[in-house]
């Protein structure tokens, strides 16, 4: 067994959404314990701001621009790392979108196909490309971020649950493909976090009463509580643990308050 579980010396990671909240905590903990992280999301100021930290905390980091819902800027990130690194040993799909809040019914068209690109094909192809560099190089971990809304429909929030319930899926499906060619694929499944992802969520003073009557805990997440599960799942600490969700969620989905 070795020293250390959690040691991710050597190892390439790839965090996409990575410019704050859950994302910032996940690649400021993967770089803590030893890998050179890429931090991802759209805007290269937001990544260089990130990976700054990163480096000024003793860590190695650097900044790559992508957006996942583009088709082609999924293949220029991959091809950026290949050619720069000649592997990669861990991602986190961790960028989402969630433009509309409201009735299910009222679901326009511009939202349901922006949260399906993003949340669904980009985390698709991230994932494809993804493994395929891995398996290249003796295999790796995927880890994609899901969330309880993919297990319980969240109010309101009916067509950013289908996806995260299909994230889900997806990850079952690589991890049951993928395992004979060395990679692990698991997930995580935040619950009610303090994010400005989760912005609308707290601003709605009901909803956010409601969700908070079904902690047991009593209280919501702060974004660094997600990324101890990432840590586990990109290291050897579970080199057997493929296929699973980990839901992290101070207890609300198995409640019955």
């Amino acid at each position: 067994m070795k020293n250390n579980l959690f040691d991710l010396q050597g190892k390439v990671a790839l965090v996409t959404g990575a410019s704050r909240g859950i994302g910032e905590s996940i690649a400021e903990c993967l770089a803590h314990y030893g890998a050179h992280v890429i931090v991802s999301s759209r805007k290269i100021a937001d990544c260089q701001s990130v990976a700054d930290k990163i480096i000024a905390a003793g860590g190695s980091a650097e900044a790559l621009a992508c957006h996942i819902g583009d088709i082609d800027q999924i293949a220029e990130c991959m091809d950026s790392i290949e050619q720069r690194h000649g592997r990669l040993d861990i991602l986190v799909n961790n960028a989402a979108t969630n433009p509309y809040f409201g009735h299910i019914l009222d679901t326009d068209l511009g939202s349901l196909s922006k949260t399906i690109d993003v949340n669904i094909r980009g985390y698709f192809l991230m994932s494809q490309r993804g493994a395929q560099l891995m398996a290249a190089n003796g295999g790796g971990s995927i880890i994609n971020t899901a969330s309880i809304n993919g297990l319980i429909p969240g109010n309101m929030q009916g067509i950013y649950s289908i996806t995260k319930a299909a994230v889900i899926s997806m990850t079952k499906a690589f991890a049951l493909e993928c395992a004979d060619r060395g990679v692990r694929c698991n997930a995580i499944a935040p619950g009610l976090t303090k994010t400005k992802f989760a912005g609308a969520l707290f601003q709605h003073e009901a909803t956010y009463q409601a969700a908070m009557a079904k902690i047991p805990m009593h209280r919501h997440a702060e974004p660094d509580e997600m990324a101890g599960a990432v840590l586990f799942l990109a290291s050897s600490a579970s080199s057997y643990v493929t296929g699973e969700t980990i839901v992290i969620d101070g207890g609300m989905t198995v409640s019955n308050l």
